[in-house]
């Protein structure tokens, strides 16, 4: 019992941000085994657990509030090729970000709207309600990024995302 729950902690530690299913998977572990071996962690506080959009991600317990949701965005690939871009190139409008993300408009409004939400990124507009988007503190979100590695399903996901999107257009 007691190894499955440092498995749990080791990838959580060497993951942060990953959520429920990711652990199930990774690990080869059934839901319930998790859930159980979970709970007992966030007794113990050696795991800090946050729901956002849907998931809940899982993190030890040295970030904070901040650092925990901007991980969790990190994990998903369109929101995490939104930072990386806005990092390249500075404020920039929305129509140039996704172009070069490759995405709907729709789909980059979604995804700046939970950045946006979390304090990552900020909209400000300018001269015609002309809207500029940049993030709000690249050094901690550059940081951050470094220690994301998404996991195969998760990309599938975002790539699935697009796919709909280059389909049935805005």
């Amino acid at each position: 019992m007691q190894h499955q729950r440092q498995r749990i902690e080791r990838y959580v530690t060497d993951h942060p941000g990953t959520h429920f299913s990711e652990l199930s998977r990774e690990l080869d572990l059934a839901a319930g085994q998790v859930q159980y071996h979970v709970r007992k962690l966030l007794k113990r506080d050696t795991l800090v657990q946050k729901q956002l959009y849907g998931r809940t991600h899982y993190y030890p317990p040295t970030y904070d509030e901040w650092e925990q949701s901007a991980l969790a965005l990190l994990r998903r690939e369109t929101a995490r090729e939104i930072l990386v871009t806005l990092l390249e190139r500075g404020p920039s409008h929305p129509d140039e970000v996704a172009a070069a993300v490759g995405v709907a408009r729709a789909t980059l409004e979604h995804h700046v709207d939970h950045l946006t939400e979390q304090e990552i990124v900020e909209k400000e507009y300018g001269r015609n309600n002309r809207v500029t988007l940049s993030v709000v503190d690249p050094e901690a979100t550059a940081d951050l990024l470094v220690a994301i590695e998404p996991s195969l399903p998760d990309r599938l996901v975002d790539r699935f995302v697009v796919l709909l999107d280059d389909i049935f257009g805005e």
